[in-house]
């Protein structure tokens, strides 16, 4: 009986400090609430303007990404609802443009980002594009804003020690704020899950509080991700608790996931354009092998790519995966390929850096190569590569002097006469009146590259868009 007394007394000891401390932390989460006015908001609304960026789309890897004018800044956010709306009217920040992001920009774009629950989605024009890739970044949005990181924390997604709060939804994000000497956020360092670098650093900064309405709000936001700067503007409206809803539109709740899609044309003789979605694959059969042309977005889609390759040819196993360059939309599948083995090929100015990202934990949300135990291996080529069985010839170029990326890689196969590119032209979508504007140097490039390289290339597989003759190329530069 002593002994159970003693035993119940120690653990009394050990647990009532602890409690004591959650107690204490609550109290300070209750404090930075109330003089941060995030104990009367239920949502926000605030408008600024300065730049944005275009976070995993580089010239190369290691530099800044591309940079743009953010016009007019605007981000819904309701706390309630967990949804979030973000509006960019946004112009070309970078003459000539170096990089990708859909460069270049004529005049001004409307960027519209939206997420609502587990749901994300991008407007283009009046059509709602399901985007779950986005998902966890924009659920990080909601919660790294200065009240919300407090109000996570106080639903019981975090807790306050010092002056540090810390807050995580498990598979998704995790973030630490921290909390000035007048009761206000002044940083958030968070991390996101990435299908390309595994872990995202993602940093906020605030300044210049001032009071809207009882609520306390930065001036000034700066966001950066991987050491980048992705965001810096100057508020000048803010609209605390103002009533909006951010609906789910029909076709997003109807397709959460799209990237699993695939739609499969014969092009020649075993070799196959691999569609369905918004980046598309080639598959190329050689003699014992088969050879991959891109592997994009994420996980998911990696998978279907890697299902219909085998189904198209069963018998013969993946070697390679050719990376037509490292913007994070082109390379976003390659950790799913590397955890079965395939090696991948880049351009050589890419090779660390894909090396390094396969290399990668996955901390936040174990994918499929952290689940393998593998790391991957990464090939370079510099100018030039052939790829032979014999009988079939593959051919790897670099596109030179292409200011979309330093290390693009375009494929051609001389027999076939075939040609597959990414960035560098993307078709129109067919009987479609082409804009009244210039045509992009990304293509006049690619176009200046087919000609130094004496190909003749009868039929070009874009990674994005449709199939095009080599003649309406020609026609699109004016040539």
């Amino acid at each position: 009986m002593r002994t159970t007394f003693a035993v119940i007394a120690s653990l009394l000891l050990f647990v009532c400090p602890l409690a004591a401390e959650a107690q204490e932390g609550k109290a300070a989460l209750e404090s930075v609430a109330k003089s941060m006015g995030a104990d009367i908001l239920t949502s926000i609304v605030y408008v600024g303007s300065g730049v944005n960026f275009a976070p995993g789309q580089s010239f190369t890897p290691g530099l800044r990404w591309p940079k743009f004018g953010a016009e007019r800044y605007t981000r819904s956010v309701n706390y309630d609802t967990a949804a979030s709306r973000e509006e960019i009217v946004r112009t070309q920040g970078e003459n000539p443009p170096w990089g990708g992001g859909v460069q270049p920009v004529r005049g001004e774009q409307l960027l519209n980002f939206a997420v609502s629950g587990d749901h994300a989605w991008n407007v283009v024009g009046d059509a709602a594009i399901p985007a779950p890739i986005a998902l966890a970044e924009r659920q990080f949005q909601i919660w790294a804003t200065p009240h919300g990181v407090v109000k996570a924390a106080l639903a019981g997604k975090g807790s306050m020690q010092g002056r540090t709060i810390s807050i995580a939804v498990p598979g998704r994000f995790k973030a630490d704020a921290l909390v000035n000497e007048q009761g206000l956020i002044e940083k958030v360092v968070g991390t996101i899950p990435s299908p390309v670098v595994s872990d995202r650093a993602i940093d906020a900064s605030y300044a210049g509080s001032k009071d809207f309405g009882g609520v306390k709000f930065p001036t000034e936001i700066r966001q950066s991700a991987g050491g980048f700067p992705t965001l810096d503007i100057t508020v000048t409206d803010v609209q605390p608790n103002m009533a909006f809803e951010v609906p789910v539109p029909a076709a997003v709740r109807q397709t959460p996931t799209p990237y699993s899609r695939v739609a499969t044309q014969m092009v020649a003789d075993g070799i196959w354009y691999v569609t369905g979605g918004t980046h598309h694959s080639v598959v190329i059969e050689m003699k014992d092998h088969v050879i991959v042309v891109e592997s994009p977005l994420n996980d998911e889609r990696a998978l279907a790519v890697l299902t219909e390759t085998r189904n198209l040819v069963p018998n013969k196993p993946i070697r390679y995966v050719v990376a037509s360059h490292h913007h994070f939309d082109h390379a976003g599948g390659l950790r799913a390929f590397a955890s079965v083995n395939v090696t991948v090929i880049s351009h050589e100015s890419s090779r660390a850096f894909l090396e390094q990202a396969l290399a990668a934990p996955a901390a936040i949300r174990p994918d499929l190569l952290a689940k393998s135990g593998r790391t991957g291996a990464v090939e370079g080529v510099k100018t030039r590569r052939t790829l032979t069985d014999g009988t079939r010839v593959v051919e790897l170029h670099h596109i030179a002097d292409n200011t979309h990326c330093s290390g693009l890689l375009m494929v051609y196969l001389p027999k076939e006469k075939l040609l597959i590119e990414a960035d560098a032209y993307t078709p129109l979508p067919t009987n479609t009146t082409p804009p009244p504007q210039p045509v992009s140097p990304f293509t006049i490039n690619l176009t200046d590259n087919i000609k130094r390289l004496n190909l003749t290339v009868d039929q070009i597989l874009p990674l994005h868009g449709r199939i095009a003759p080599m003649a309406e190329l020609n026609r699109t530069i004016g040539r």
